[in-house]
């Protein structure tokens, strides 16, 4: 039976088979030592026989590899554990010699020549710990909101019509029709609390933006989430506390190996995250932005990093709300603050300095979206099977999207979300 490398401990004294890729062969003396990668980790492979070191001196890198042997416990290993007395056979011998050397701590090579060559560099056991976390993450989400009593959806990404007012969209041609890939998941989400009252789903959005960034994407990982008879946007910020706190404790538990190699600190997500408003926001972040007291109607990058800092100095949290951003920015279907009808019942939640997720209440009463489109000119006649829903009865609902990318990067301290997306499309990515 085949173990992983990670459960070696397990058959002390026992023979046992694994699988994998030649990692790295050294020679010292009459003596080897291989290092077998499998999808889990690395075992080192103690080889004795001349004969069999002779046959793996001849392999290249990467090398697909079936061995059999006994486990040691010892404590000059890595890991404790290594294998000896081993039968090798070879899997696959590759045909070329792989453009990045993989046995190193670290991968040296320039951030543009790994994406390049992607297929390859993800093997490297650092560069796949974030796709560990990413993993836990989305584990971590889905355990949240189920054990809440919400569905998992999955919605359509070609659309008759853009989601988010403002945001450019990818056409497509639709057997001769215009149509679109998803912004997000929005309107269907909101649909489905009529159908579910509580709804999730994990899946890519596709943004036409021409930003060249380190934290854009033109297609990421988005986790969102909605649900029904809320009260206002600040039961919606509850459960967004609650689903943080239950992805970090999955990160924890599920992908412990992937937060040591890349040294990892998660954080504490605290009983009450802090909350301001944007007003509030703006005067603290514009003097640690270097800005003056100009009229702003949103958060600009410089802004979130002074507001991350803040919330550390001040309460001592990565997190941080910013509710009450003003109705001008924010899509149509948002519900306004009553007591102040200029900002609306919504919110981002920054993390380490970052604009993590974006979420509130909703408009729920048919006249109200009929208002709120004849206000920004727009017709309701694309957003007829939408607005079907809000005819037929909705509850006070809302919601929120967290970028899973996003999310990594900040985990992980990485300064490029690229670093952290399996293969990265923007403006000029559209290979590997």
């Amino acid at each position: 039976m085949r173990a992983w490398s990670t459960e070696l401990r397990e058959y002390a004294g026992r023979d046992v088979a694994l699988a994998g890729w030649l990692h790295h062969w050294r020679r010292l003396g009459q003596i080897g030592f291989l290092i077998l990668r499998d999808g889990r980790g690395l075992a080192q492979v103690v080889v004795e026989d001349p004969e069999v070191c002779a046959r793996i001196d001849g392999l290249k890198r990467e090398s697909v590899l079936r061995v059999r042997g006994e486990v040691h416990l010892s404590a000059r290993a890595p890991g404790g554990v290594e294998l000896h007395a081993p039968t090798i056979e070879i899997l696959v011998a590759p045909p070329a010699v792989p453009p990045l050397d993989l046995s190193r701590p670290h991968l040296a090579a320039a951030p543009a020549l790994v994406l390049d060559h992607a297929p390859v560099a993800l093997r490297h056991p650092r560069r796949r710990a974030p796709f560990e976390i990413a993993s836990a993450s989305m584990a971590g989400f889905r355990a949240a909101l189920r054990a809440r009593g919400f569905v998992e959806i999955q919605t359509p990404k070609v659309v008759g019509t853009a989601t988010e007012s403002g945001a450019s969209v990818f056409s497509v041609d639709y057997f001769g029709r215009p149509a679109f890939l998803a912004q997000s998941p929005q309107f269907y989400k909101q649909i489905m609390v009529g159908v579910f009252e509580r709804v999730f789903e994990v899946g890519p959005v596709f943004r036409a933006e021409p930003h060249d960034t380190p934290r854009h994407l033109n297609e990421y990982v988005s986790m969102d989430a909605e649900f029904g008879f809320i009260d206002d946007h600040t039961t919606v910020m509850a459960l967004l506390a609650e689903v943080v706190r239950g992805m970090v404790t999955a990160v924890a538990t599920e992908a412990p190996d992937a937060v040591a190699r890349l040294g990892v600190r998660l954080p504490a997500v605290p009983p009450s995250i802090p909350a301001i408003h944007f007003t509030r926001a703006l005067e603290i972040a514009e003097p640690r932005a270097g800005q003056s007291g100009a009229e702003m109607s949103d958060l600009t990058p410089q802004h979130e990093r002074g507001l991350g800092e803040w919330a550390r100095e001040t309460h001592g949290s990565d997190f941080l709300f910013v509710v009450g951003f003003p109705m001008s920015k924010r899509p149509f279907y948002t519900h306004p603050d009553p007591r102040r009808p200029g900002y609306s019942n919504s919110f981002d939640l920054l993390f380490r300095g970052t604009e993590l997720v974006t979420g509130g209440q909703r408009l729920h009463l048919y006249e109200d979206y009929m208002s709120a489109l004849g206000r920004r000119n727009l017709s309701p006649a694309p957003l007829a099977g939408y607005l079907e829903a809000f005819r037929h009865g909705m509850p006070p609902h809302g919601g929120f999207a967290i970028g899973l990318e996003r999310w990594v990067a900040g985990l992980v301290g990485a300064a490029n979300v690229r670093e952290v997306t399996l293969f990265p499309r923007d403006q000029q990515r559209l290979a590997p």
